[in-house]
């Protein structure tokens, strides 16, 4: 931290906002947990997430693919076949999401309480 405030980095060009933007959305990080075990056509991931609109999916791994995240596999097949697989750079994403996967596993009690106080203490 005293590195990035004695550089003075712009905050609004900051590389870390420019991962976290798409990271810290919702279905990204389900869609690379997804991914975790192995490529995935479009409709399996539906399946996997039953939350997500079609609309939503496309979008979303549009931008892993492009944040080249994930890799987008077309077999020539009648008719076309699509599969989805992390790449190197998303399997290395994957090692801090399962450690913040991992702390909220073992702060979710602590934070459960927390809420609770707080909600039974403010006006």
């Amino acid at each position: 931290m005293e590195r990035w405030q004695s550089e003075e980095i712009d905050l609004n060009n900051c590389p870390v906002r420019h991962v976290l933007d798409h990271v810290a959305a919702k279905w990204t990080t389900l869609i690379l947990l997804t991914l975790h075990d192995g490529p995935a056509r479009f409709n399996a991931l539906g399946r996997a997430l039953p939350d997500i609109s079609k609309r939503m999916l496309t979008q979303s791994l549009r931008d892993l693919e492009r944040d080249g995240l994930i890799l987008r596999r077309v077999y020539p097949t009648k008719p076309p076949s699509v599969s989805y697989e992390l790449t190197d750079l998303g399997q290395s994403l994957l090692v801090p999401v399962l450690g913040l996967l991992d702390w909220a596993e073992t702060h979710a009690d602590t934070l459960a309480q927390a809420r609770a106080e707080y909600d039974a203490t403010a006006g």
